[in-house]
């Protein structure tokens, strides 16, 4: 997007007492061109996100749960462990590309 997140990032610091960071991830982090979906999906967080900061609602996490676009505490996103059922289909072929699941 020609460096807009740089520039978003310096916007708001400006405009705030928040520290911003910029990550580009690109293509290569998710292995292949963002569908329509993803963009929608972005998109709908962006605009959940940006109306959280609107309304002075700060360590809100942003988050899809059944089928919508939500906020949770970031506290309780963090505290929440989620194991993974080792005999999901895709564990296996996790294993076998050398992703690490929290196994050992």
């Amino acid at each position: 997007l020609g460096g807009i997140g740089d520039y978003l990032a310096e916007q708001i610091m400006k405009k705030s007492d928040i520290e911003c960071r910029v990550t580009t991830l690109g293509h290569v982090q998710r292995g292949a061109r963002p569908t329509a979906n993803d963009r929608i999906l972005a998109s709908a967080f962006g605009v959940h996100a940006v109306d959280l900061l609107a309304r002075g609602k700060f360590n809100r996490m942003v988050a899809w749960q059944n089928r919508r676009v939500v906020d949770v505490a970031i506290d309780d996103a963090v505290n929440t462990y989620k194991v993974v059922d080792q005999n999901e289909g895709l564990v296996d072929t996790a294993f076998a590309l050398g992703i690490y699941i929290g196994t050992t």
